[in-house]
């Protein structure tokens, strides 16, 4: 698990203060992470592109070309000059090692294109001439390196018409937040956090968002060896109109740990030999998964499961229904809504009255409001970057894969975690965990990323 910050500016301040560490020494760590990176990666001679804006992320830039300089074909393409003081020192130290930057782009056969044009501080609406630039680079055929942030990407994480593509991202000192909203993921590539002098333990201090890596997950695995089914929980899945999808949710939760599983409907349905059914709650129920598939489901009987005191996972239709205001100052819930089930439930609660698309450029901004506004509740919000948020903290999940983009992968992933909070668990850490055992087992998928169903997600499950 790592640390993700607003902004890393107060952190280089604080280098300076507490550190003595001078913005000279930062930025020749900066660019020595990316020289290291091009040399354990390439070739010596190989050709490289460095393509530098008028501000400090250019003059990390420039300084990356003086220490590639004599052991690769550099060559430093300047869009603006340098107007920082740091800036016209590092070009100034660049031209003295006999740099002659370029001032046009005729080729497109480099090995590398590193894109030094803004920081992870921009927040302004792109010019004609840096989007024809970028559209430029990114025809190039290259292996692609961005210099803290995809240039193009604002402070937000937002794209701004068009953004460097870059197969890898070389971040300096510290995570932002800007890396991970939705519409930035295909623009980042891979993720490398650069040391700036000082350890990151020391460089970073508190903070309230953090990234969950894929080996932060904690399975169900049973330690004691005299147990019996009791001792891992009963899962009541409530089956509604749709009932394949409540179904999807009781196999997966079996296949996660769960002792029993039961559904609730007021049909006879074909099921495996492992689920029960019922009409009614068992008594020994230790948590409720309600809302995928749910349809037009007796109000009367939502109206009590809402009002139990169970630990729930609360999904799908339940987003559009003002009755769940009942669940969300109780303790133990999870919510599990996609961009526009979480619009949905947003203007219910009078949080805000949005779109899906203002939504997904604004996704933090949402997820801090709710979380603030029920800070007993954990809203896990689904997406290329799942958002998962309790009070003041936030989790990022960004393991998650295009192989999951299939119906009843959310229903699977609903299972998953009833079937932890059925066991025990805290709901913040129901959906921690419930979330990475998704993205993983879509990891060890191992056919095309178009054939996953939600059977072969709940098969792979089993061998993490």
């Amino acid at each position: 698990m790592q640390k993700v910050f607003d902004e890393v500016n107060s952190l280089d301040q604080r280098c300076y203060d507490q550190y003595l560490l001078s913005e000279d020494i930062l930025m020749e760590h900066a660019a020595t992470a990316m020289m290291d990176f091009i040399i354990k990666n390439f070739e010596q001679n190989s050709k490289v592109l460095i393509v530098c804006g008028s501000g400090n992320n250019g003059a990390d830039g420039i300084t990356l070309a003086r220490l590639l300089y004599g052991s690769f074909d550099v060559s430093l393409y300047l869009a603006k000059q340098p107007k920082t003081d740091i800036g016209k020192l590092q070009l100034e130290r660049a031209l003295r090692v006999g740099i002659k930057p370029t001032s046009e782009l005729l080729f497109d056969d480099y090995d590398v294109i590193v894109d030094a044009l803004f920081g992870s501080g921009f927040d302004k609406e792109i010019d004609q001439e840096y989007y024809h630039l970028i559209m430029k680079l990114n025809n190039f055929v290259g292996y692609k390196i961005a210099c803290d942030i995809p240039s193009g990407i604002n402070n937000k994480g937002q794209v701004n018409q068009i953004a460097f593509k870059a197969h890898k991202t070389i971040t300096m000192g510290a995570l932002k937040k800007s890396l991970f909203l939705d519409e930035a993921k295909d623009y980042i590539g891979e993720i490398t956090v650069a040391n700036l002098g000082i350890m990151r333990e020391l460089y970073e201090n508190n903070s309230d968002i953090c990234i969950l890596d894929i080996d932060d997950l904690c399975l169900p695995i049973r330690d004691n060896k005299n147990t019996h089914k009791g001792n891992f929980g009963h899962l009541a899945v409530i089956v509604g109109q749709m009932q394949g999808a409540g179904i999807l949710c009781a196999d997966a939760a079996f296949n996660f740990g769960v002792g029993l599983v039961s559904i609730i409907n007021h049909k006879e349905y074909q099921l495996p030999y492992h689920i029960m059914q019922t009409h009614k709650l068992p008594n020994n129920t230790t948590a409720i998964a309600l809302g995928m598939g749910l349809g037009n489901y007796e109000k009367n009987e939502i109206l009590e499961i809402l009002n139990n005191h169970l630990p729930k996972i609360i999904d799908a239709d339940m987003f559009y229904e003002q009755d769940i205001k009942i669940a969300l100052n109780k303790e133990n819930i999870v919510l599990t809504p996609h961009p526009k089930e979480f619009c949905a439930l947003l203007k219910i609660v009078k949080i805000a009255d949005i779109d899906v698309e203002i939504l997904q450029k604004n996704r933090f901004e949402y997820v801090q409001k709710f979380c603030l506004q029920y800070p007993k509740v954990v809203l896990l919000l689904k997406g290329a970057n799942t958002l998962i948020g309790q009070d003041t903290k936030i989790f990022i999940n960004p393991n998650g894969s295009n192989k999951l983009s299939f119906g009843g992968s959310g229903d699977v992933l609903s299972g998953f975690i009833g079937s932890l909070l059925a066991q025990g668990y805290k709901n913040i850490d129901a959906a921690i965990h419930g979330s990475l055992a998704h993205a993983k087992a879509a990891q060890v998928y191992s056919k095309n990323n178009y054939s996953m169903t939600p059977d072969d997600l709940i098969e792979a499950v089993k061998s993490l």
